[in-house]
């Protein structure tokens, strides 16, 4: 782990425009992708839920001449690593680099340059929107504009892959894409793994005694770090007035530690005794849950692709193959495949499908 790290300084207000790059710098070799030929770590303005807003990401590099017309670009849409801005994956590289760098090794060798957000907020000055979908796609499109516009050797054709929180983040970014891209690069479509679908069923249940018991320690991990998504993102709500003192206090830890550090902290915790009041008492709860972490069922204009594994317990296996059919249903371009691993290893398992539906995309 870095063991220190810098918040960049905002820049002017005119200068605010989503895609506007504040600084470029080498990313310290210890966290760049395996056989990547050069890492840069950049900082720019994006979208956040109230306007303009800060957001950081790494830039990789293959190796050799770039083809005509420039690498094409896998935009690398990171799942969950903690809410403290030293674990940005800018920062202090993935959660797991023995899973994601062989991962994203394969998509570098098939000449594919990678850019990863941060989302906004996370390693920058500002909070961080955990789960809010459409801040997360305006962080990944707006760093595919800040790369492009940085190095010439990209090309403007690019795909979005996701797993975990990230392929939420992806599909939602798969589906505003083109808008929030604009004419200035070439959206041709996404994967994701690991898809938290219908969470925010689940969460609109939570209260006092609900649920009565622990559910793990990382679905804990997730429930607590929605709650500060929910209360960096909706202030007006007085998310803290929903918690005991012990529930505050947790929120205040995972904002300032990684996933790894954090886990412990609701080992064996009932998610239902943090709470004094149901969410499910806040006016229009629903609505205003789906929209902030809801994952689109309509309106995609590119081909998409799903990997689910069965033995997936990260997230809720059947709600997924549910999202996944009423996408069907709704005459969506997606492709599903299911896969019989857990939550890591079907990103491995994946690769035999989604890398020829990528070069399909980008040929």
């Amino acid at each position: 782990m870095l063991s220190s790290f810098v918040l960049a300084a905002p820049a002017v207000a005119d200068d605010r425009f989503p895609g506007t790059v504040v600084s470029a710098d080498p990313l310290p070799v210890e966290i760049r992708i395996p056989g990547s030929a050069d890492a840069y770590r950049l900082t720019y303005w994006t979208t956040g839920p109230d306007g303009p807003a800060l957001s950081s990401g790494a830039v990789y590099l293959p190796p050799g001449p770039a083809p005509a017309g420039g690498w094409p670009v896998v935009a690398w849409a990171h799942g969950t690593l903690g809410l403290g801005d030293q674990c940005a994956y800018s920062v202090r590289g993935p959660l797991r680099p023995e899973r994601d760098f062989a991962y994203l090794s394969t998509w570098l060798s098939k000449g594919y340059a990678i850019v990863a957000s941060d989302y906004a907020g996370h390693g920058v000055a500002g909070p961080t929107h955990y789960l809010n979908g459409i801040v997360e796609a305006h962080s990944v499109v707006d760093m595919v504009k800040a790369s492009t516009a940085t190095y010439a050797s990209l090309s403007d054709r690019w795909v979005v892959i996701g797993q975990s929180q990230g392929a939420g983040a992806a599909l939602t970014t798969a589906r505003y894409a083109t808008e929030f891209g604009g004419s200035g690069l070439d959206y041709r479509g996404a994967v994701a793994t690991g898809v938290p679908a219908d969470i925010e069923d689940v969460v609109a249940l939570l209260g006092p005694g609900v649920p009565p018991i622990a559910v793990g320690e990382n679905l804990n991990t997730y429930l607590v770090y929605i709650l500060s998504g929910l209360r960096a993102t909706f202030p007006a709500l007085k998310i803290d007035s929903f918690l005991t003192q012990r529930g505050v206090d947790l929120v205040d830890r995972a904002e300032a530690v990684c996933y790894d550090e954090f886990g412990p902290s609701v080992d064996g915790v009932a998610v239902g005794s943090l709470f004094t009041k149901p969410l499910s008492s806040i006016p229009g709860v629903s609505d205003i849950l789906r929209n902030f972490m809801g994952i689109p069922e309509n309106g995609y204009d590119r081909p998409f692709f799903i990997g689910q594994g069965l033995l997936d317990t990260d997230v809720v296996t059947p709600a997924t193959i549910a999202f996944a059919a009423r996408l069907t249903a709704n005459g969506q371009p997606v492709t599903f495949r299911p896969y019989p691993s857990d939550h890591d290893g079907t990103m491995a398992l994946s690769l035999a499908d989604s890398v020829p539906f990528v070069a399909r995309l980008l040929g």
